[in-house]
């Protein structure tokens, strides 16, 4: 077993403890994702079939490194273990078992836009404005009963009647389930929802899914839902072998449905576990460790954890004060050029913040520097032209699909409006026009023949086709502006991502990468800048990522911690806490803490008070930059 040779003692046991239900507690940076697929590597030595090994974890890019970790362990051509996130497992057991519920074999995953698209239909048919109640608030409060496991109809049994607002709810809900129900389409909490009921109602299937993963791997286990620690655990119920590794310390999505209490509880719900506590830091200097350790020990619900490293003391922690938004960000902008000149790459380098709006500011001074950058949030899949591509895709899979037809049909336009596709969707065809008609045709016709071509074409190939029958190339390129052109740029780039699917042909191809495409997150987007750019986003975009060099912006009271947070209970400011560990641990080697004297919010110019998180920092760890003029007593922590 010379593979385990480079592994500490604790990782070590965490690789050997094949049997049973184990948690690994893992701090920043301790080698957790090593452990994992060394864990999964071990197991495969001594017999298990890759075939019978799960491993979840929380992002589509964490599901691809460590898919590509594996598979450098194993070798090429190797079997290998079924690894995805949650919303990528419950694709898998859908698509596999969903018929048992009526879901479609080749059903598609409305994003956020298609859902509030089609909630607002619902709204303004119950003669509801927008205004009164949004598409989103009704979304979410769709998304929160989904979670608790009711379906649209109960909750209209139990809650329609309880306020006007739940009323609307559960009535937009019944009719925003039967539009998915036409589309053949899902959304993001069908993907968790629908499995649940799989397991729950269908023995036979719950049967056959526990004997194809006999090991469950699951990382990020402090992020889970109430819902995915359900099903976790029906899963591993018949073998046992369920193996979870995380951090309560990086616990910073319970506004979204994560719940804490999956990791503090496992030994109660899973009496026999073996915990095992990694907490040697292999990522960072000794000052940012010994840092971000008197930061977490303030919050009280976690489970004791210190980490340590044999790293050297590295740079102390660096912390400005600027007059506004704007100085700070020139400033963090000339820092960054600095360090370019000194050859840091600019893609080890990233720009944090608590909240969107700060990244305004932020760009401006980095536009102005000339320095490159990447901002995260604007998914490459949400783009306009993406999505017309998209609908193509998927109206050659399934030509039944109404939505994708009426976006397909105006990309580009071909001279059919909604009310000729109204009229075909009605089934009165014999109404339309000769000219209607021609053009219908024609359009049928592109359709016909690309879904003869998905049956034998490998999915990049079939994204090229598409582009060129569609008409999307003349368009965009022949016959369009610049910026016509720098978007078919962009749907050259969706060929390039199809292609990482070309192992497997014909519409099993092209469905996986639709589906993958529909689960794309925000890091997603690192892996596709070919321009090596410095990384601007959110602390919660962060997660999971590493940076030599990071800049946290905004360091101040009712920014950082965020002043929104409800009534400031003690598990709020908790959350604010570990959200600010996240943030201090993604960084190698150097740390730097910005705040500004003022900052415009909302309009308004307001003074601000430091954060309070910079009182929890150790003075002999920290320097006070002076660039500006003002002396370290100005910032009174």
């Amino acid at each position: 077993m010379d593979y385990l040779e480079g592994l500490n003692d604790e990782q070590r046991q965490a690789v050997l403890a094949t049997d049973g239900p184990v948690s690994v507690l893992a701090g920043a940076g301790s080698g957790k994702t090593r452990v994992l697929t060394m864990r999964i590597y071990h197991l495969i030595r001594l017999g298990v079939p890759g075939s019978k090994i799960l491993a979840v974890t929380f992002t589509n890019k964490a599901a691809r490194e460590m898919r590509e970790r594996v598979r450098a362990l194993l070798g090429e051509g190797a079997e290998l273990p079924f690894i995805a996130t949650f919303h990528g497992l419950g694709r898998e057991l859908l698509e596999r078992y969903g018929a048992a519920i009526g879901v479609s074999r080749f059903f598609s995953v409305y994003d956020r836009d298609d859902s509030e698209r089609v909630i607002g239909t619902a709204l303004k048919a119950l003669d509801v404005s927008t205004k009164e109640l949004s598409p989103r608030a009704v979304l979410s409060r769709i998304s929160r009963a989904k979670s608790d496991g009711l379906s649209a109809q109960e909750f209209y049994e139990k809650l329609g009647r309880s306020s006007f607002g739940a009323r609307i709810a559960a009535e937009a809900w019944l009719r925003y389930e039967k539009a998915l129900a036409a589309e053949k389409a899902l959304d993001f909490d069908d993907l968790i929802a629908k499995p649940m009921r799989l397991l729950e109602d269908f023995p036979d299937v719950r049967a056959a899914a526990q004997e194809r993963w006999r090991y469950m791997h699951i990382d990020e286990y402090q992020d889970t839902s109430a819902q995915q620690g359900r099903l976790a655990g029906m899963l591993a119920a018949k073998h046992g072998n369920l193996f979870v590794v995380g951090d309560i310390d990086q616990t910073i999505y319970t506004w979204r449905g994560a719940t804490i209490e999956n990791l503090l509880a496992f030994d109660r719900t899973y009496p026999e576990a073996q915990t095992i506590v990694l907490e040697r830091n292999y990522r960072s200097t000794k000052n940012l460790v010994d840092a971000a350790n008197a930061v977490i020990e303030k919050n009280r619900n976690r489970k004791e954890k210190r980490a340590t490293t044999d790293n050297e003391a590295g740079e102390p922690i660096v912390i400005h004060l600027a007059s506004n938004a704007e100085d700070e960000a020139r400033w963090i902008a000339q820092k960054i050029r600095a360090f370019l000149r000194a050859g840091i790459p600019p893609e080890e380098i990233a720009i944090l913040y608590r909240t969107n709006f700060q990244s305004r500011a932020l760009e401006e001074g980095l536009l102005y520097a000339g320095v490159p950058y990447k901002l995260l949030g604007t998914r490459f899949f949400d783009r306009k032209e993406v999505k017309d591509v998209l609908a193509w895709i998927r109206l050659a899979i399934d030509p039944t699909r109404e939505a994708d037809k009426v976006r397909a049909a105006s990309a580009p336009p071909r001279g059919i409006g909604k009310v000729t596709l109204a009229k075909l969707a009605a089934g009165e065809r014999d109404k339309l026009r000769d000219g209607e008609r021609a053009k219908v045709e024609t359009f049928e016709r592109v359709v016909s023949e690309l879904a003869a071509s998905a049956e034998q074409m490998v999915p990049s190939e079939f994204v090229k086709l598409v582009i060129e029958k569609s008409g999307l190339r003349r368009a965009l390129v022949e016959e369009g502006t610049a910026e016509d052109r720098e978007r078919f740029e962009n749907i050259e780039e969706l060929a390039s991502v199809a292609a990482r699917y070309d192992g497997i042909s014909g519409r099993e191809g092209i469905a996986l990468f639709l589906a993958e495409s529909a689960l794309a997150g925000d890091q997603d987007e690192l892996d596709r800048t070919e321009q090596k750019s410095v990384a601007l986003m959110t602390v919660h975009a962060a997660k999971g990522l590493e940076f030599a060099v990071v800049f946290v912006a905004g360091m101040e009271g009712d920014l950082f911690p965020h002043g929104g947070m409800g009534d400031s209970n003690d598990r709020d400011e908790e959350e604010e806490r570990r959200l600010f560990y996240v943030a201090m641990t993604r960084a190698k080697e150097r740390l730097f803490l910005t705040l500004a004297r003022t900052r415009k919010i909302y309009g308004v110019d307001s003074y601000n008070e430091p954060s309070e998180f910079l009182a929890d920092l150790d003075r002999s760890l920290t320097v006070y930059d002076e660039s500006y003029g003002y002396e370290e007593d100005v910032i009174e922590i």
